[in-house]
């Protein structure tokens, strides 16, 4: 059925127009939906995202960049930067008991890596969920990487875990407060 509020309107506007016609004479009694958008207007988390060696030597960059501009995400920080062993070794304090630790040290040491912050309503999950397992089509590990130990990207897993990992990779003035001119159309109005 058509909107009383016209079909040119947009969703916010028809429910606006429908709060404000509904107690005039002749309308329906129904209920109208509150108004309300969909999300939070403005970004709530941040991530670290690492393009690691391969993707660097891979020329993979700006495919990464690509997959969280068109998600919507607004990026905050990035740098080239080749890490050094105490900045390693602070970020993967956690799996420094594991056998692997010291060929995960040797091969993010190997080559430079692309260090970004991601801005976003539920950039955490999201980020993890786009960057997947390496036999997940669909998914940056599974679309770029080759094996388990090449999987192209590091992405922080709680948000806790992100605003750690980025005072390991930026100093705070490195991060960039911008408005996005998309942000109605990301988030809504």
């Amino acid at each position: 059925r058509p909107s009383p509020a016209g079909p040119a309107m947009g969703s916010l506007g028809r429910c606006l127009a429908r709060s404000l016609m509904r107690d005039q004479p002749g309308l329906s009694r129904t209920p109208w939906p509150r108004c309300q958008p969909s999300a939070p207007r403005e970004p709530q988390e941040q991530t670290l995202v690492l393009a690691k060696p391969d993707a660097v030597q891979r020329r993979l960059v700006g495919n990464v960049l690509q997959r969280f501009e068109r998600r919507g995400f607004k990026l905050v920080a990035m740098k080239l930067l080749q890490a050094d062993q105490g900045l390693l070794d602070k970020h993967y304090r956690e799996l420094r008991h594991k056998p692997f630790y010291p060929a995960l040290l040797a091969y993010m040491s190997s080559g430079p890596v692309v260090a970004m912050v991601w801005e976003g309503y539920n950039v955490v999950k999201s980020t993890r969920a786009m960057v997947g397992d390496t036999d997940s089509v669909g998914t940056i590990r599974g679309d770029f990487s080759v094996h388990i130990s090449r999987n192209v990207v590091h992405a922080s897993d709680s948000v806790e875990a992100a605003q750690r990992e980025i005072g390991f990779w930026f100093q705070r003035d490195e991060l960039v407060a911008w408005d996005s001119g998309d942000g109605d159309d990301t988030y809504g109005p």
